[in-house]
Parts: structure tokens; C-alpha cells; sequence
């Protein structure tokens, strides 16, 4: 029985402490890995734009007047030098009692300034004639010695000027005519009087075969000076306006390549960069952040057929390719941490983490170009914790 017991109480310690020794022994951690492969990868950056007109014409009133109701509409097609829209000249004031009165005494005072003008004619022409008169007597006496040639000099003076103020009194009196004239048309061409003329018209026509895109004074009306009426441009001739970050600009150069995203067609569009253009602005972020941002402007090179349903003013995603490689060795770039000033990874081998120094490349974002470290078909850890040290087990999820 002391016997039976003894084994069967070292048996018990046995079992204990093997269950002691299994619960304190390391386990594996469980970790996520992937495996550097050989891949194409490029780095992009990615922004939002707009499609737009390259080449509009805004049509403004070269001078003020009264526009008449347009029959275009937005998107309808126009010839090169057909009419857009007319203009007719400005309608006359509407008189008031009061100056209407005004009008008609301005009107009684013309006329009385012509009988005025009319008499002093009168007068100059009496003067006139007795200056010749007096000329011709003294040329005649003049002859006989009778008379000095100072005073003959005198006489001929006295009638140039006589026959002078009368020129002058008959132009006075065509000037009180047009007044009255004036006056008499203020009163006639008033709003609510049927002259009954003709009225000339300006006619604004288009510069180019396009089409309509926008129309700022549909209804008839009196428009200023330059205002704006309407805009024209060929939405064929589309090119794509992207804002980008001034630290992705310096980035992205002419004739670089550009994919358009998302745009509402069932593949995606290449463009090639034109222009980044030199001058940047401050745009406030939504979240109210100050940013630096510069235009790049981009030209559509997928055949016409392919975005024939793109027009001005169209939401597109742009990704600018900066570079691209068909076979890269890449890692995801959650693998990678700095250690001691360097790029370094886990690797995985025989079950175990083993940390390696690596070299980088290109990023985009996700991967990771490796230049040297890491070979191809190598497992690494994904998002290594403080748990993951050299040597320490793992298991791959």
C-alpha cells in the first residue's frame, strides 16, 4: 500500500510539473507575413481635377445697349460667324409732367433764339452793305486824289469785317436751328412716343464653329458695357486641370503620363502632362489647413470615342505616374522599421525572426523597392511588435 501510494504520488509531481514546465514554455507568436516577390510598381500621386475647355470665348456687349431674347441654349452648335445675339440701342427716357414741360420750353426758347439770330442777321447785312458802299465811294475818289490811301485801306477794313459779322450772324442762325432741332427730338423720342424708325442693331457673332456652354443674359434686356452675355468652346477639345500639393508638383514634369480614375467610363483614360504651371496658391483644406497648391494641366490622349461623354467642367481622379518598373523586388512597406539609422525587416526562417538590415528603393505607399537585404521568395513579418525580437519563434498566420 506505502508503496502504491509513492508511485502514484511522484506520478501526480510528475504530471504537475510537466504542466508547469508546458505553461511557462515560450510559445510561437502569431504573426502575419507576405514574401518579397518580383513585380512591376510605380510611384504615383494621386489628386482630384476637372475637365475644362482648352480654347472659350466669352461674348460681352462691346457697348451698351438693349439685348434682345436668345434662342440658343446651352450645349447647341454654332457656325463661325453665325449671329449669337443682337443688340439694339438704348431706349429714351420716359418724360415725366415736369420734363416734358422743360422739354417744351427748351423747345419755345430755340425758336425764340432763331428770330434773334434771324434779326441780327438783318443788322449784320445793313452794315454790310453800307461798308461796300463806302469802299466803292472812296476807290472812285480815290482815283482823283481825293482821298488819302490811308482811308481807303480804313474802308476796305470796314467791309471785310462788316461782311465778316455777317457769315457770323447767318452761322448763329443755323446753330439756333439745330438747337430747336435738339430740343424738338427730346421732346419727340421719348419711351412711350411711336416714331416710327427703324432702329439699328449690333450683331455679336461667333468667332468659331463651337458649341454653347454657358449663357449668362438669356432674357431680353438692357446690358452694360463689356458685360458678359454668353460662352462658347469646342467640348471636343477638353484638357483636365488637376490642383496638386507644391511638394508633389516639383515632382511631376512635363509629357510625364497620367491615368484618369473614376471619371464615370468603364476603363481608364491616359493623358500626358503639358504644363505645371510656375505660380502656386493657398488653398484652406476642409479641415482647415493651409496648403500650397499649383495647377497641372493635362491633355487628353485616349481616342475620342473612349470619353465622348465628357464635357466641361467633368470630375476626374488623376494619378501622375512619376516612375514605373515592370520587375521590382518589393516588400509591403508595413514590413519595414528604422533600426539604428537603417531600413530593417524580419525575416522567417526555419520558424524563426531573424532581423535583417535592408536597403530601399522607390515606395509607393504599400510596397517597397528592395535594393539589397532581402532576396526574392523570402517570408517577412508584417507589422512586428515589441514581442518580435531575433531569434524569437513564430508562426505564420
Amino acid at each position: 500500500m506505502n508503496s502504491s501510494r509513492t508511485t502514484i504520488i511522484t506520478l501526480l509531481g510528475l504530471v504537475l510539473l510537466a504542466l508547469l514546465v508546458w505553461g511557462f514554455w515560450p510559445r510561437p507568436v502569431l504573426v502575419e507575413s507576405a514574401v518579397a516577390v518580383h513585380a512591376p510598381l510605380s510611384v504615383t500621386v494621386e489628386e482630384e481635377g476637372q475637365t475644362r475647355v482648352k480654347d472659350r470665348f466669352i461674348i460681352s456687349a462691346p457697348v451698351a445697349g438693349y439685348l434682345q431674347r436668345s434662342a440658343l441654349e446651352v450645349g447647341d452648335a454654332v457656325t463661325q460667324g453665325q449671329t449669337l445675339a443682337l443688340l439694339e440701342p438704348l431706349p429714351p427716357e420716359v418724360l415725366d409732367p415736369r420734363s416734358r414741360a422743360r422739354a417744351e420750353a427748351q423747345v419755345a426758347a430755340a425758336q425764340a433764339s432763331i428770330k434773334g439770330a434771324e434779326q441780327q442777321v438783318t443788322a449784320a447785312r445793313a452794315e454790310a452793305g453800307f461798308a461796300r458802299s463806302d469802299h466803292a465811294r472812296k476807290q472812285e475818289l480815290q482815283g482823283g486824289s481825293l482821298v488819302s490811301q490811308g482811308e481807303l485801306e480804313q474802308a476796305a477794313t470796314r467791309s471785310r469785317t462788316a461782311d465778316a459779322r455777317l457769315r457770323s450772324a447767318e452761322f448763329a442762325v443755323e446753330v439756333a436751328r439745330y438747337e430747336l432741332q435738339a430740343a424738338e427730338t427730346a421732346l419727340q423720342y421719348s419711351f412711350g412716343s411711336d416714331v416710327g424708325v427703324e432702329q439699328e442693331t449690333v450683331a455679336l457673332r461667333a468667332p468659331v464653329a463651337s458649341r454653347v456652354l454657358q449663357i449668362h443674359r438669356e432674357s431680353e434686356g438692357v446690358v452694360a458695357t463689356g458685360e458678359p452675355l454668353l460662352e462658347i468652346g469646342d467640348p471636343a477639345a477638353l484638357e483636365v486641370a488637376v490642383d496638386v500639393l507644391s511638394a508633389d508638383a516639383v515632382r511631376i514634369q512635363p509629357g510625364s503620363k497620367v491615368q484618369l480614375l473614376r471619371w464615370g467610363g468603364p476603363q481608364a483614360l491616359e493623358a500626358i502632362v503639358r504644363t505645371v504651371e510656375p505660380t502656386g496658391f493657398t488653398h484652406i483644406s476642409a479641415l482647415g489647413v493651409e496648403e500650397q497648391r499649383v495647377w497641372v494641366i493635362a491633355d487628353l490622349v485616349s481616342p475620342r470615342s473612349d470619353w465622348e461623354q465628357l464635357g466641361d467642367g467633368y470630375r476626374v481622379e488623376a494619378r501622375f505616374i512619376l516612375w514605373h518598373e515592370d520587375n521590382v523586388l518589393q516588400v509591403p512597406a508595413s514590413a519595414l522599421f528604422r533600426h539604428d539609422g537603417d531600413w530593417a525587416a524580419f525575416t522567417i526562417d526555419d520558424g524563426k525572426a531573424h532581423l535583417v538590415t535592408v536597403s530601399t528603393g522607390h515606395g509607393s505607399g504599400l510596397v517597397t523597392q528592395i535594393l539589397d537585404g532581402i532576396e526574392a521568395g523570402e517570408h517577412v513579418i508584417l507589422h512586428p511588435d515589441d514581442r518580435i525580437a531575433e531569434g524569437v519563434r513564430v508562426v505564420e498566420k
